[in-house]
């Protein structure tokens, strides 16, 4: 079986439709920045009156986007890599070089979705809201650690499963 496997072929439906529901999400989120920023735009030079808060608008939902959309690229293996040396290594390296690549990943994606959470946790203790709009910040640092920690999980069994 190739590297570049389906998740359909390998995973089985629950997986298929777990990365259409991301996906979805991520497009509307993404369709969102978009009238955020048509508004925005608009009503700047045609009104002269901005959509107040867009600009926090946008980077919530972008990092949102960002975050919610790294399980989906774990699902399909679609990290960006670099293969200056893979390529001239023996075949029989590569099951074990995958298997450890993907062991590192997951284990670097569960100590950033950890101090991602820290961080929430922190921005918790102290009521952190954005400055215009005044939408609590911590949330947001939840669902990011939260989707890390996903993404590491599903890293952690392509690491299993796959080598």
């Amino acid at each position: 079986m190739s590297d570049k496997a389906q998740p359909a072929v390998i995973a089985g439906k629950g997986l298929t439709r777990t990365h259409l529901a991301l996906s979805v999400i991520c497009g509307l989120m993404l369709l969102a920045m978009m009238f955020v920023t048509l508004i925005d735009v608009v009503g700047r030079y045609l009104f002269n009156n901005p959509l107040q808060g867009a600009t926090e608008l946008t980077a919530l939902l972008l990092v949102s986007t960002i975050f919610i959309g790294l399980p989906a690229v774990c699902l399909d293996e679609e990290n960006v890599t670099v293969d200056l040396l893979t390529d001239h290594l023996p075949a029989f390296i590569h099951p074990a070089r995958r298997f450890v690549v993907r062991l590192l990943s997951a284990v670097v994606l569960m100590l950033a979705a950890w101090r991602i959470l820290a961080y929430g946790q922190a921005l918790s203790s102290y009521g952190e809201t954005t400055v215009s709009l005044h939408l609590p910040v911590a949330p947001f640092a939840y669902l990011c650690a939260a989707a890390t920690a996903v993404a590491a999980l599903i890293t952690l069994r392509h690491a299993v499963s796959r080598s």
